[in-house]
């Protein structure tokens, strides 16, 4: 399945922007405005609606065909394109996201051809399935873990790192209490929040 690797989905859609010359700024123009204010770590949409790995919103103004011979064309529209690693296929992600930031969604979408709004999932499910593409490469970063793993995973590799870098020279019977206890307290820990987790040699 060309939109799937293991059990991380990669989704990606292609949305015509909304031409109105009597708009000002232009729709396009709005979805920049907009998509600048949205925070990128904790705060944002993706990292409070469930089972998102990734995600990347951008404005496509028009392609240059790049071959031999060169030949000049255009879209016919400007065009919001939206790509996401999740954990689960279109129907149940978008209705997520309908649910968890419908206000993001309205405020984004509503500048795109034939957007139904975020208060009917069905038809929301059906314009994002109009308007999707085939991803057919991608990279997913775990295959087979959701993000709830991923992020408890990523917990776990850091305490283990900080515990052994914490208890170097111990005496053995006292690291092995200190390690049981250790063990009993990270079981009881919380799944870590979206984003609030960097692993080892990721961006500062």
């Amino acid at each position: 399945m060309s939109n799937q690797n293991g059990s991380v989905f990669g989704l990606t859609f292609l949305c015509p922007i909304l031409n109105d010359a009597a708009a000002s700024p232009s729709h396009d123009l709005q979805i920049r405005d907009y998509l600048s204010t949205l925070d990128t770590r904790a705060g944002s949409p993706f990292a409070i609606a469930p089972g998102t790995h990734l995600a990347r919103l951008a404005v496509m103004d028009d392609v240059i065909f790049v071959g031999s011979p060169a030949i000049e064309e255009h879209l016919q529209s400007k065009y919001l394109v939206f790509e996401t690693n999740c954990d689960s296929d279109v129907d149940p992600y978008i209705r997520g996201l309908a649910s968890a930031v419908p206000e993001h969604l309205d405020a984004v979408w509503q500048h795109c051809t034939g957007y139904p709004g975020a208060a009917d999932a069905t038809k929301l499910v059906a314009y994002m399935k109009a308007c999707q593409i085939p991803t057919s490469f991608f990279f997913a970063a775990v295959n087979n873990k959701s993000v709830t793993q991923t992020l408890t995973a990523l917990q776990t590799q850091q305490a283990v790192a900080h515990f052994i870098a914490s208890h170097q020279g111990m005496e053995p019977a006292q690291l092995q209490r200190e390690f049981l206890s250790f063990v009993q307290t990270l079981r009881a820990l919380p799944c870590p929040a979206p984003c609030s987790i960097i692993p080892t040699g990721g961006p500062r």
